[in-house]
């Protein structure tokens, strides 16, 4: 057992009783890693319970978008909008037709824990944002209850302040930055290098937007507003404070300052300082390694004492007696593999594992080999194991709770491994089992059962 990772919850990571610790006393060298998509989502949920601003927001999209999905009638309301909005646009040329251009969509609900779902909430209003608009409106006069009537107007009051729709799209920028890790770490195979290089990519997008992208981000939202009608405030007006008391007020704050110091740069800063802490967590050597041996603009981070020193910190037992041997053929390594055409190209570990393979190159480097496969054991999420969990729930019902377990076993390989169980061809494998003894039932028989 070379690596664990779990969703950082105090019994799994807990370093003196937790199940890391468990393990780590039968195995020293499965090495703990914080699952990263899960750090994605409490960074999210830390910045939408600490920044007051952010938080009030996600309370008023819920229920924006609670009202409008409520029902299937309203959701075939929603959809009519789109459809006749669209047909005035285009015939005003405020649209460009073509081939899967102006899709009906619909409302997406923010889940519990996927960040790309609270992305898609916040970008679906954004394109929804008129349509909602005509059906909330509707529903505030043409209601069926009073109570929802009430609702709605409420819904409308908190929907349409110039404030609400200046952090929609700030939410939105953010999101748009950090949805490409967040898919990058849900995917099957992913090492923890390209992880933490996304990281850095991440960090410096952010940092971009809170340094040069205040303008542009700005003339974003002042456009959407007077598209939709939202009285754009004067940003050099004074920003009233409290209950408005001259008392209270802060003759220097304008509305300006207000919105760019402490809500777009206030939820940057929140951002990049909850992705510097939470990844910062996992073993900053153990990625030190990994990007030394990484192949990424032609091996420039390559060092072979720094890879012998924390070889022998982190894997002593691995290259006890080999740690000589292992310099020695780094040494080789350094003038043979890094200037081969072959190995030129290559962007991942995982990439470099296997032309080390197919070159025949890991029989003569094989410690490096090694250390390789040890780093690549390291995963960065569990997402591709939750989703096991999920089909398993689906897999084994109340209907089908007498399911042995080597059976539940081999039907869940099925789903895990369905990338390779889509080649299989079922009328090979009934013809097989149909050849090993006769049967009772023929097969022509079996087939129109099924």
């Amino acid at each position: 057992m070379r690596g664990q990772g779990y969703d950082g919850v105090s019994n799994m990571r807990g370093a003196w009783n937790g199940l890391q610790a468990l393990f780590l006393k039968e195995y020293l060298y499965a090495y703990y890693v914080h699952c990263f998509a899960h750090q994605l989502q409490l960074a999210l949920v830390v910045e939408s319970k600490d920044v007051q601003d952010i938080w009030l927001f996600f309370l008023k999209l819920n229920s924006i978008v609670n009202l409008v999905s409520a029902s299937p009638k309203r959701h075939s309301e929603l959809q009519s909008t789109q459809v006749i909005l669209s047909t005035n646009k285009l015939a005003t040329s405020e649209l460009e037709s073509g081939k899967g251009a102006n899709q009906i969509k619909t409302l997406q609900r923010a889940g519990a824990t996927p960040w790309s779902s609270h992305f898609g909430s916040v970008s679906s209003l954004i394109d929804l944002f008129g349509p909602s608009r005509v059906i909330i409106k509707n529903l505030s006069k043409n209601g069926p209850t009073n109570s929802i009537c009430g609702e709605a107007k409420g819904v409308y009051l908190a929907m349409f302040p110039f404030k609400f729709v200046f952090i929609l799209h700030l939410l939105c920028e953010i999101m748009e930055i950090i949805n490409i890790l967040c898919q990058a770490l849900q995917q099957k195979t992913q090492d923890i290098v390209n992880a933490m290089n996304l990281v850095s990519s991440s960090n410096a997008l952010l940092q971009n937007l809170r340094e040069n992208g205040w303008h542009t981000f700005f003339q974003n939202v002042e456009s959407f507003c007077k598209k939709h009608d939202i009285v754009v405030l004067d940003m050099s007006a004074s920003y009233m404070v409290g209950t408005g008391r001259s008392c209270q007020q802060n003759d220097s704050i304008t509305f300006n300052h207000h919105y760019q110091v402490d809500i777009f740069n206030a939820a940057v800063d929140f951002q990049l300082m909850e992705l510097n802490q939470r990844f910062s967590e996992s073993t900053v050597e153990l990625l030190i390694l990994g990007t030394t041996l990484d192949p990424k603009d032609v091996y420039k981070s390559f060092k072979v004492d720094d890879i012998c020193d924390l070889a022998k910190k982190f894997y002593p037992k691995d290259f006890q007696d080999e740690m000589h041997a292992l310099k020695s053929q780094l040494e080789h390594y350094k003038i043979d593999v890094l200037h081969h055409p072959s190995f030129q190209n290559l962007s991942t570990i995982s990439d470099l594992c296997k032309m080390l393979a197919k070159t025949r190159k890991r029989e003569t480097y094989y410690l490096i080999d090694r250390l390789i496969r040890l780093i690549l054991t390291l995963f960065v999420s569990t997402a591709t194991t939750e989703r096991a969990f999920s089909a398993m729930k689906r897999v084994k019902t109340k209907l089908c709770n007498k399911m042995a377990d080597e059976f539940l076993a081999d039907c869940m390989i099925l789903n895990i491994e369905r990338e390779l169980a889509e080649d299989i061809d079922i009328d090979s494998v009934v013809n097989e089992f149909d050849s090993l003894k006769d049967r009772r039932v023929h097969l022509q028989q079996v087939t129109c059962c099924i």
